[in-house]
């Protein structure tokens, strides 16, 4: 159910964190810390204070953020919108040689790294996913934090605008 900003400004930390708490995978505490920054103008606003929540969080909760993040197109229980993300994007109807694929270059993404490759894949298709794992694993760890955050603030404000009105 979406919620307006006048409802969420309104809500209790608790009320808060349930309402939001799955915007940023596994990490309900981006929701919990910026709780605090209410009230809110608009949806722009959130999603702002929240990406900066995250921008200022340690470098290793950053990185278990990063981790917090499934495969893409594995098999694996995963998060109700990562599923529903990946399904979006097909990755959950692979041929077993697009899966193999798949596989392939997300151990050799996270063997280089040691995290998951990160894409808001709602703005990208089975194709253009492959294309930027290629792209990317040719990047040195610094470079490819950074861009896991900023995937990640792309996925968090697709999740926001389907959350928030």
């Amino acid at each position: 159910m979406p919620y307006s900003i006048s409802e969420l400004n309104a809500f209790s930390q608790e009320e808060f964190v349930t309402a939001l708490g799955t915007i940023f995978e596994e990490t309900p505490s981006i929701a919990a810390q910026t709780w605090y920054d209410r009230p809110f103008i608009d949806r722009e606003d959130l999603c702002q204070k929240l990406i900066a929540t995250m921008q200022q969080m340690a470098p290793g909760a950053q990185l278990a953020l990063i981790r917090a993040h499934p495969d893409l197109g594995s098999r694996v229980k995963m998060a109700a919108a990562s599923a529903q993300e990946q399904s979006g994007a097909g990755l959950d109807r692979l041929s077993p040689e697009e899966f193999d694929r798949f596989q392939t270059l997300n151990n050799a993404y996270k063997s280089k790294f040691g995290f998951p490759f990160i894409v808001a894949v709602r703005n990208h298709t089975k194709e253009s996913i492959l294309q930027e794992f290629d792209r990317r694993l040719q990047n040195p760890i610094g470079t490819e934090q950074h861009q896991a955050l900023t995937e990640i603030s792309k996925i968090a404000q697709l999740r926001l605008s389907d959350q928030v009105l």
